[in-house]
C-alpha cells in the first residue's frame, strides 16, 4: 500500500495514513486502500479494535483542489460549448465532479502526484469526451452521485465495521477529512487539531452528514452556515470529538484507549456498537447521508461553484482558496499570531 500502512498490536489494528508531505489528502488510491484495509481488519479474528491515525503535521487536509478544479473546469468548458458550439473545437477528456477539497494547506504543499496519473480519474474524470460533431456531455447528477458515493462508502466502513473504530487527529482535519473521520466511533484530538468544513462557503456540503448526529442541530448550523474553523478544545466542548490531549501524548493516549477496549470480548464490542449506532440509523441517518452526497454535487455546479473553479484556473487554487477564506480570517487566512 502506498497511502497507508497497517500494523497490529494487542488486538488493535493500526491503520496509519502515511503521506505526510501531502498532508494525507484524500486521493482515489487512498480511498481504495483504506476500504480494503478496514475490510481486512474487520474480518481478522485477532483484531478487536480498528485505530485510524496519521503521520505528519495534519491528519487529513481534505481533498486536494488541484486535479478536481481542473476536472470541473473541463466540465465547465463542455457546458459553455453546449451554449456556444464551435466547429472543430478541441474537446479534452471530460470530467465529472472531481472534488478535491482542502483548506489551509494548499499554499504549503506540493500537488499530489495523482493529479498527473492516468487514473487520477478513478474518482473524478469521465474519459469518454465528446467527439467532433456530437453534442458535448454536461454534468450528470446521477453519475456524480455514483462517483461521490464511492468515497462516502469507504468512509462509512468506519461506521459499519462490526468492530469499534477509533481515530486520533492532529493538525488539520477539514473538508473531506471530516467526512472521513466523523464516521469513526470515537475521536481523540490533539490540542493542536483544527476541524471545519470550509467548502460550506462555496463548492460543497458534508457528504457523510455526521455533524448533526454528533453535536446537535444548533451547533451544527452554527458551524456549517459559516464554514468557520473549530479548534480542538471547542470541538470537544460541542461534542464533535470525544476529548483533547496534548499533542505529544496523542498517539500513546489513543492507543491506550484502543487497547483498553480490546480487553472486552469481541462479541460484546460488536453488540454494544450496533446498539449505539442503530439509534442514529433510526433517526434517518441514511436519508441525511444521501441528501448530503447529492447536494455536494449540486453545490459544485451552482453558479458560485463554477465561478470558484474558473477563478482557480485563472489565479491558481491557492489564491482562490485565500479569496474564499480571507473575509472570515481563518484556516490559511488566519492572521499570524492568532
Amino acid at each position: 500500500m502506498n497511502t497507508l500502512r497497517a500494523e497490529t498490536h494487542n488486538g488493535v489494528r493500526h491503520l496509519v495514513l502515511c503521506r505526510a508531505a501531502e498532508y494525507n489528502t484524500i486521493t482515489p488510491e487512498l480511498r481504495d486502500e483504506l476500504a480494503a484495509a478496514i475490510d481486512e481488519a474487520d474480518d481478522d479474528r485477532d483484531v478487536r479494535v480498528i485505530f485510524l491515525r496519521a503521520e505528519g503535521r495534519a491528519f487529513c487536509a481534505g481533498y486536494g483542489l488541484d486535479w478536481s478544479t481542473a476536472a470541473e473546469a473541463q466540465q465547465t468548458i463542455y457546458s459553455e460549448m453546449e451554449r456556444q458550439p464551435t466547429a472543430g473545437a478541441e474537446t479534452p477528456d471530460s470530467a465529472v465532479a472531481g472534488r478535491r477539497r482542502a483548506g489551509p494547506s494548499e499554499a504549503k504543499r506540493r500537488a499530489p502526484t495523482e493529479a498527473e496519473a492516468p487514473d487520477s480519474a478513478v474518482a473524478s474524470r469521465r474519459r469518454a469526451g465528446p467527439s467532433q460533431g456530437s453534442p458535448p456531455r454536461i454534468w450528470d447528477s446521477v453519475a456524480d452521485l455514483g462517483m461521490m458515493s464511492r468515497f462516502v462508502d469507504t468512509y462509512m466502513k468506519l461506521w459499519y465495521a462490526k468492530k469499534p473504530t477509533l481515530a486520533a487527529v492532529q493538525g488539520w482535519c477539514i473538508g473531506g477529512g471530516t467526512d472521513m473521520v466523523l464516521c469513526a466511533d470515537l475521536i481523540v484530538a490533539a490540542d493542536d487539531a483544527s476541524f471545519g468544513y470550509p467548502p460550506a462557503r462555496v463548492w460543497g456540503t458534508p457528504t457523510t452528514a455526521m455533524w448533526v448526529y454528533r453535536m446537535g442541530l444548533e451547533k451544527t448550523k452554527r458551524y456549517l452556515l459559516t464554514g468557520d474553523e473549530i479548534p480542538a478544545k471547542t470541538a470537544a466542548e460541542i461534542g464533535l470529538v470525544l476529548e483533547v490531549v496534548p499533542a505529544a501524548q496523542l498517539e500513546a493516549h489513543a492507543t491506550a484507549l484502543a487497547e483498553r477496549m480490546a480487553r472486552v470480548p469481541l462479541n460484546q464490542l460488536v453488540m454494544l456498537k450496533l446498539l449505539c449506532n442503530q439509534t442514529v440509523e433510526n433517526m434517518g441517518f441514511a436519508s441525511s447521508r444521501l441528501l448530503g452526497t447529492l447536494f455536494d454535487g449540486v453545490a459544485r455546479h451552482t453558479q458560485e461553484g463554477l465561478d470558484f473553479v474558473r477563478r482557480s484556473q485563472d489565479v491558481g487554487f491557492r489564491q482562490a482558496v485565500r479569496e474564499r477564506d480571507d473575509p472570515f480570517a481563518d484556516y490559511g487566512s488566519k492572521p499570524k499570531g492568532r
